[in-house]
């Protein structure tokens, strides 16, 4: 049964959505839009899978995806109520005041730092420019403490599908238009897009891309992939907010926000 409080904010989020549609938009935002002025990277193909979840099965997905390739999927079941506490203002009441870890997206030396919510929205999230390197770029994806965010994290409705044995661990984000991680790998995953866009490269194990770990996704995208021999590019994706993508064990991947968007992982492990 749905909770009195949470029908009205479902019903609010529909309104706000119909408001969107009506003056033309083709998403609602929540409050994180991006002067179209200053948006260096753009949507690319969708080379990879792409599924509905009401038509991908547990059992296909262990058969066909869990341990061999990456899938795209469309959401059946909603997360409105969490999109709703991800917007720019609710996330500024409720948790303007906590302290969240930045890291830089350098491949090998993740430098951290450590700022208020407030203070990184207002001073440090801004588009990304194809000057700035790696070591120079600081955004949030992860290193949240649970116990701060736990009101938040328990209104999100991970993707429906397991695999044996493995546990999953939050991680969530918040990043400027153009930013993004350079190349890297770690065990298998699911990423979903709350409002913005996120592009993926993504390469098997036993095909390591070659990049610099201080050159930015955006740089990588302009400077080394125009020059890449069709034997060399990634398969590649954009995901759009409400959209999920699950990545196997070990595949390298590299991502690109397209716009300022709100993101959370969900990382699996033994």
């Amino acid at each position: 049964m749905i909770k009195l409080g949470h029908l009205f904010v479902i019903l609010s989020h529909y309104f706000l959505l119909f408001l969107t549609f009506l003056l033309g938009s083709n998403c609602y935002d929540g409050g994180w839009s991006t002067d179209e002025s200053l948006l260096l990277a753009h949507p690319g193909p969708c080379t990879i899978d792409v599924r509905d979840e009401s038509q991908l099965s547990q059992k296909e997905f262990l058969e066909r995806y869990a341990y061999s390739k990456p899938v795209v999927i469309k959401r059946a079941k909603d997360n409105l109520v969490f999109q709703h506490m991800c917007e720019r203002s609710n996330l500024i009441k409720k948790f303007g005041d906590k302290k969240i870890r930045l890291s830089s997206a350098n491949t090998y030396s993740y430098t951290k730092k450590d700022v208020s919510l407030l203070t990184y929205i207002n001073e440090i999230l801004r588009p990304q420019t194809l000057t700035m390197l790696g070591n120079e770029t600081f955004y949030w994806f992860g290193d949240n403490n649970y116990t701060e965010w736990e009101e938040l994290f328990n209104q999100y409705k991970p993707p429906p599908y397991r695999i044996p044995r493995m546990t999953g661990a939050y991680s969530f984000g918040l990043a400027g238009a153009g930013t993004g991680v350079p190349f890297h790998f770690h065990g298998p995953g699911f990423g979903e897009v709350i409002f913005g866009r996120k592009r993926w490269f993504m390469y098997p194990p036993e095909q390591t891309p070659s990049f610099h770990p201080n050159r930015t996704t955006l740089q990588w995208l302009y400077e080394d992939h125009p020059e890449l021999h069709p034997r060399e590019i990634p398969i590649e994706c954009t995901i759009n907010q409400g959209e999920v993508i699950y990545f196997p064990d070990r595949w390298w991947h590299g991502t690109l926000n397209i716009d300022t968007s709100v993101f959370i992982s969900t990382f699996l492990a033994y």
